[in-house]
């Protein structure tokens, strides 16, 4: 059953899952990342600009088969397009479709009431249908990097 974690509170959705990212590739481990069309253009171009010294390899879930495989981040509207050995990271307003695939999801929920609401509904889902939550409250990281 997916593991599933939300880290809630965050003053900034972009840097958190950008700082998020940047450790599970040093991890080695691969990560998809899920979220509408305008976010995810929004973090696809973070991370080419976070960090004057650094990059994350990334590639966009539109990408060929071959790229798909090799790229430790995926970033995806559709989560389909992504590597199954990985984990979710969820940016969006959605419960992602086949997120069962996956061994660990994380939601990542701003401090804005839109997001706050849409992330309650999200763990309302998961609990229903008897998925263990754990939650991290992110309020004390304002400034974290």
């Amino acid at each position: 059953m997916t593991e599933i974690e939300f880290h809630f509170n965050t003053p900034d959705k972009l840097g958190y899952c950008t700082r998020l990212l940047r450790k599970i590739y040093r991890a080695g481990e691969r990560a998809v990342v899920t979220a509408e069309p305008e976010l995810l253009a929004n973090l696809d171009q973070f991370l080419w600009t976070f960090s004057p010294t650094e990059f994350l390899p990334h590639c966009l879930g539109t990408a060929d088969a071959r790229n798909l495989d090799a790229s430790p981040i995926v970033l995806a509207e559709q989560v389909s397009a992504g590597p199954v050995d990985s984990l979710l990271i969820n940016l969006g307003q959605r419960v992602p479709a086949d997120f069962e695939r996956f061994h660990r999801l994380i939601e990542v929920v701003s401090a804005q009431d839109e997001d706050r609401l849409s992330g309650r509904s999200r763990w309302k889902h998961y609990r229903d249908r008897g998925y263990a939550l754990n939650k991290h409250d992110l309020s004390g990281l304002a400034g974290a990097s």
